[in-house]
């Protein structure tokens, strides 16, 4: 299992939201970059790096995202406001892997198309949730989708790669929601990562016995509830 730090990037600052709310916001660094090395450092397997200001429609950190990835020797996926194929594909040049949410929900030809040009493995599908339910558009928007419907469509598609939040659990370190990770992770051929509430090192455990591809590490590494090198032993 992958060991996955989150680096939430808001105004230039490494943030944690909780719920998705940016009006309840922590600020843990006004230094990206120094971030993204002491985790690579601690023996991160990977760095999902997160637009919140592209996710909201209020801005924009790609010019962080590229100092972090040049001084970055571990994969990088980007997450965040990745809408439009034109800057989805030049994010892609650049990173190992990109996260759609809104645009694989609402243009599934673009998807297509993405699909066809960029690989199977090169993007991962955020599948966002509340209870069940798929939640778009940075959270903000519920749609009546089912999570386990939607994650057997994408891999009909022939993606296999997904990042599942609930999003009731995402920076309240309430521990992971095992009940819908242990769906996503039965479907055939699809390769789950955990992301939300992970608040310690049983967290990591239960997430791992449920045969996750990765999981994410936010709040809890940032409150130094937990640390990588503890996480990695479990992995």
């Amino acid at each position: 299992m992958k060991i996955i730090p989150a680096i939430d990037l808001m105004n230039g600052q490494v943030v944690r939201l909780y719920k998705g709310d940016p009006k309840q916001k922590t600020i843990y660094s006004n230094n990206p970059v120094e971030v993204a090395q002491k985790w690579e450092a601690n023996g991160a397997d990977m760095i999902h790096l997160v637009d919140l200001d592209a996710t909201l429609g209020i801005g924009s950190n790609l010019s962080v995202i590229k100092k972090i990835i040049e001084q970055i020797s571990i994969p990088i996926q980007v997450a965040g406001g990745l809408r439009d194929e034109s800057i989805i594909t030049d994010v892609s040049k650049i990173c190992s892997r990109v996260v759609l949410g809104t645009l694989a929900f609402k243009d599934k030809d673009t998807l297509k198309k993405l699909l066809s040009n960029l690989g199977s493995e090169k993007i991962v599908i955020s599948v966002d949730h509340l209870d069940g339910e798929i939640v778009i558009h940075g959270w903000q928007k519920q749609t009546s989708i089912k999570l386990i419907d939607a994650m057997e469509e994408f891999l009909s598609m022939g993606f296999s790669e997904f990042l599942l939040t609930n999003v009731s659990r995402d920076g309240t370190m309430q521990g992971p929601d095992l009940e819908f990770l242990s769906q996503a992770c039965k479907l055939d051929s699809a390769h789950v990562i955990a992301s939300g509430g992970i608040s310690n090192i049983k967290d990591v455990q239960d997430v791992k016995e449920k045969n996750a591809f990765g999981v994410i590490l936010g709040k809890a590494l940032y409150e130094k509830k937990i640390s990588i090198q503890e996480a990695k032993q479990i992995a």
